[in-house]
């Protein structure tokens, strides 16, 4: 009788006992998925939010499941070329597995499937280092919206504050952030203080294995690319 792919030994990079035995666990767990689950599909995302991704995984607990984590390790759980991919095609899928990705293993027909993913953004404050959406900027007067406690923090945050007979008062016009630019920390802490979110966490299907289909959602890339990589 033939040997089974999925029965292979794999080979990790060397490391220590227990990280290694953690990255043995994942390649099992991503393995035996392939045998319980319909489909694979390989998912982009930006802005992340760890607990916004939680409910959204937990929401699709009954029928499919997630995986997240090194780019590596998940391609030689399903294998990287077609004389280890563990399902013929699977290699396909290992290719597309770089960046902020992930693999979600699921028993949803495909176009409900699409639809949540297509369908799912998490709006929240953006973080330092984030691109600006939009141009706020605070003229000059008083700032109402924040007490006289919170002078020395605005201060320190760079903005030219002075207390005017108990008021925070802005003594001239002053720019949180530029639409187009990176944001600093100290516009990350004025955006939060103003109730401004700027960063939409997201997940953008890339591609979708089956058993004897394989499929592209990727703007701009076609099977054809991934087999002559």
């Amino acid at each position: 009788m033939p040997k089974s792919k999925r029965d292979r030994p794999v080979t990790l990079s060397k490391t220590k006992k227990k990280g290694r035995e953690q990255k043995e666990n994942i390649v099992s767990s991503i393995r035996d998925a392939v045998e319980n689950y319909n489909s694979v599909y390989v998912f982009n995302f930006e802005n992340m939010r760890n607990q916004k991704f939680k409910e959204f995984r937990d929401k699709l607990r009954s029928s499919s499941r997630f995986f997240l984590g090194s780019n590596k390790v998940m391609q030689v759980a399903i294998g990287r070329s077609v004389a280890d991919e563990i399902r013929p095609g699977l290699h396909k899928v290992s290719k597309l597995l770089h960046g902020d990705s992930g693999l979600c293993f699921t028993n949803l027909p495909k176009e409900e499937a699409q639809s949540i993913f297509n369908d799912f953004g998490a709006l929240d404050f953006s973080r330092t280092g984030s691109v600006a959406t939009e141009t706020v900027e605070l003229k000059e007067g008083p700032l109402e919206q924040f007490t006289h406690e919170m002078e020395p923090f605005l201060r320190k945050q760079g903005l030219p504050v002075r207390l005017n007979k108990g008021v925070v008062e802005l003594v001239s016009d002053y720019v949180v952030c530029e639409e187009g630019k990176h944001i600093s920390p100290e516009s990350s802490r004025m955006l939060r203080q103003l109730g401004m979110k700027m960063a939409t966490f997201r997940l953008h299907l890339i591609c979708r294995w089956s058993p004897g289909e394989f499929e592209v959602y990727k703007e701009g890339l076609e099977v054809s690319d991934i087999e002559s990589s």
